[in-house]
């Protein structure tokens, strides 16, 4: 009988494209491949090391394996991803009920490592950051019809409150014919919509050819027949060139939504973070890009209670914040992380005040969401249907303005008995908005 293996993945999306290769991997070599972690002979947990609360994640997944470990129902805990790497040596000694940590460059060698922990050795692995795969066959962990599409690894930033270069290393670019290979077969596959990601996407292609190519990887990518959306997540606002926003208003593909962390408006703020613009620049380029591309859906994150945030620059960002009227955005207290610059800046600010903020921030924005979303009613939207709630008694989906598990969703009725199923696109006339996400019905031939 093969060994059993599990795996809680944490953090972003690019680590769980890490720990899909991963799973491909073992399943490959023998392995079989459980969905409860705590129910098989090695427990594998890909963990995120950005910032205090995943931190925290991280940590409280590992004890609570360590419990199913000390009951019998784990042989083994296998730690992997940001977490691990970044703590390399604290982990085997302050959680000592793991039998093995693994850098990313790892990643590769995920069989190995998990054999011999069955053996009783324990494991502590740090190749260079650079031998972490680029791309590899997958198991995917998001539903069929969607996946995540990594096109670089790494970043060259240097934001002063980010341990992201530290633990990833350098931007490392994907060659456009391997991304286009991997979203042809994902297509292939039955996946539907496609979610660029990198820590910056769009740096893509400066380290291959001293130039933006984006744009370029983002037409080709629309020429693949079956993909029905192609979205963009992480664009950071420095290179949001013209030929990005008219690629996106061209390509009918191309969802019309643009993911850009701001971080916050107030130059003094952006400087200290290493960051671009000020909110006279900030205000000119969301003017260009909905100018661009008309109905576009901007999400922004902010981050409140950076060290030397000062009540007035708090003001100015609620003021931005306003004034702009930001499709969707995220709000992060700021955390302060060892080895990077901010750490160790003067006027660090206290935890009540960064929440404080925080809540004063994203409740405005609530407000906001909810009043666009009644704005919406009478409206027919295109949803991409992904299953049916049994507590809700409805079913549920998104549209092209929400990424999935980060936005909102349609909650909708179906008359008659001709049921959508996941990753059906249909077509739903909305007839309220409740809490932010939309309430609607099924529109008489609305399956597509």
């Amino acid at each position: 009988m093969a060994n059993s293996i599990g795996m809680v993945n944490l953090g972003c999306d690019k680590n769980r494209i890490d720990g899909e290769i991963m799973l491909a991997s073992l399943a490959k070599a023998g392995w079989e491949i459980r969905e409860n972690a705590a129910c098989c002979d090695v427990a594998v947990v890909n963990t995120c090391g950005f910032i205090k609360d995943a931190k925290q994640e991280s940590i409280n997944e590992i004890l609570e394996l360590a419990q199913a470990k000390k009951a019998g129902k784990v042989r083994a805990i296998v730690v992997t991803g940001c977490l691990a790497e970044r703590y390399q040596k604290e982990i085997l000694q302050e959680l000592p009920e793991c039998d093995a940590v693994c850098g990313i460059g790892a990643d590769g060698q995920i069989d190995a490592v998990c054999r011999k922990v069955l053996l009783g050795e324990k494991t502590s692995l740090f190749p260079e950051k650079t031998e972490l795969p680029l791309c590899g066959v997958r198991r995917l962990t998001t539903p069929g019809y969607y996946a995540y599409l990594k096109i670089a690894e790494g970043c060259d930033n240097r934001c002063s409150y980010c341990a992201i270069p530290m633990i990833r290393g350098r931007y490392r670019s994907r060659p456009m014919e391997s991304i286009e290979e991997e979203a042809r077969e994902l297509v292939k596959s039955g996946v539907k919509e496609l979610i660029l990601i990198a820590q910056d996407t769009t740096r893509y292609g400066i380290d291959l050819e001293g130039k933006l190519l984006l744009p370029q990887l983002m037409r080709r990518l629309c020429e693949i027949d079956g993909l029905r959306w192609l979205r963009v997540l992480y664009c950071y606002p420095d290179n949001l060139t013209d030929e990005l926003l008219d690629t996106i208003r061209e390509e009918k593909k191309i969802v019309k939504y643009l993911d850009l962390p701001l971080q916050h408006c107030s130059g003094s703020v952006l400087r200290a973070m290493h960051r671009y613009g000020d909110r006279e620049k900030l205000t000119k380029m969301i003017f260009r890009i909905r100018e661009k591309v008309p109905g576009i859906t901007l999400r922004t994150t902010f981050i409140v209670g950076f060290p030397g945030e000062t009540e007035g620059d708090f003001e100015e960002l609620c003021s931005f914040s306003k004034e702009i009227q930001f499709e969707r955005m995220g709000c992060f207290a700021y955390s302060q992380e060892e080895g990077t610059e901010a750490a160790a800046l003067s006027g660090q600010i206290e935890e009540d005040e960064k929440m404080r903020r925080q809540e004063i921030l994203m409740e405005a924005q609530m407000n906001r969401m909810q009043e666009l979303g009644e704005s919406k009613i009478g409206e027919q939207l295109l949803v991409l249907c992904e299953g049916y709630d049994q507590e809700e008694k409805a079913f549920f989906g998104r549209t092209q303005s929400d990424a999935p598990e980060i936005d909102g969703r349609v909650w909708f009725e179906v008359p008659g008995e001709s049921n959508p199923n996941a990753g059906d696109f249909v077509k739903v006339k909305v007839t309220d908005c409740v809490d932010c996400d939309l309430i609607g019905v099924l529109s008489e031939g609305g399956n597509e």
